[in-house]
């Protein structure tokens, strides 16, 4: 089975087209309930239908949580299998939200469950953790490679409690943050337009010129909407990277349901107001 073009080339030319914009799906209890859907799995199966008809065909990324699929076991996985196979039918690339992270055979096997061409969740790339140490991402790095998929590493993200471990300063004097960073311009070196491997970084986080952003791979980019960053803020926070950054906007494009036209006119106008503040950086 032949890899397909590398996820960064595909990612570049997405957001190029559709816009820079990554649409979370999120279907946790309360969202379903203010869309006056039941918490069970009919209601997760029309959350996710809506949300994919809506705006699959019209955004770059889509990133499902699949935390919120997997509290229903199989039948909830089902359902994730379908709208993943669903929403690349549709042209937008799917970015898995399951932040796996291991050792050995078993880094590999959570690898092979999302990148594998063949496997039933197959997506464009997958939201990893390093802190068993970078090196532990070494399967699904290759992985990856081998299959034309992407990975965004956990690097500073906009949970407060992250920075305890992603500001803590090694001997070198570098914190953790920063290495995972400088791990990633390293996988990426020579890639063009894009390199497949990017890191998460949160869009509430204000000023982060201490910290190398040009990794040649795209930022993942949480917090605006619900959060309280705006697409405005990008610039003032990414610098000069900001043309790599995937805002993602989970809660401000999917309380507009269940109206399929709210939804993606919501999700249409974050677009344009990142691509605008984008483009006057």
């Amino acid at each position: 089975m032949s890899p397909l073009e590398p996820f960064g080339a595909r990612l570049r030319r997405a957001m190029d087209e559709r816009g820079p914009l990554c649409v979370g799906i999120d279907p946790h209890a309360s969202l379903l309930a203010e869309w006056g859907l039941n918490d069970d799995v009919a209601g997760l199966e029309r959350f996710s239908r809506t949300v994919v008809e809506a705006v699959a065909g019209r955004v770059a990324v889509l990133k499902p949580q699949s935390a919120f699929y997997e509290r229903f076991g199989s039948r909830g996985l089902a359902v994730l299998e379908k709208s993943v196979e669903e929403a690349r039918a549709a042209g937008a690339l799917v970015v898995m939200d399951a932040k796996r992270g291991d050792i050995g055979s078993t880094m590999a096997a959570y690898a092979e469950s999302f990148l594998r061409k063949d496997a039933p969740l197959f997506s464009d790339a997958l939201t990893v953790s390093p802190y068993l140490g970078y090196g532990s991402l070494k399967p699904a790095v290759e992985l990856a490679r081998e299959s034309g998929t992407g990975l965004f590493v956990l690097a500073l993200t906009s949970n407060p409690e992250g920075a305890e471990v992603q500001h803590a300063v090694r001997s070198d004097g570098r914190d953790v943050g920063a290495t995972m960073l400088a791990h990633l311009a390293e996988e990426n070196a020579g890639a063009r337009p894009l390199g497949s491997f990017g890191a998460v970084v949160g869009a509430t986080l204000g000023d982060l010129s201490s910290y190398d952003l040009a990794v040649n791979g795209p930022l993942l980019a949480p917090g605006i909407g619900a959060q309280g960053a705006t697409p405005a803020d990008l610039p003032r926070v990414f610098g000069a990277a900001v043309r790599n950054v995937v805002p993602n906007v989970s809660r401000g494009v999917l309380r507009h349901g269940p109206e399929p036209v709210a939804l993606r006119d919501a999700a249409e106008r974050f677009a344009e107001e990142i691509r605008a503040a984008v483009d006057s950086a």
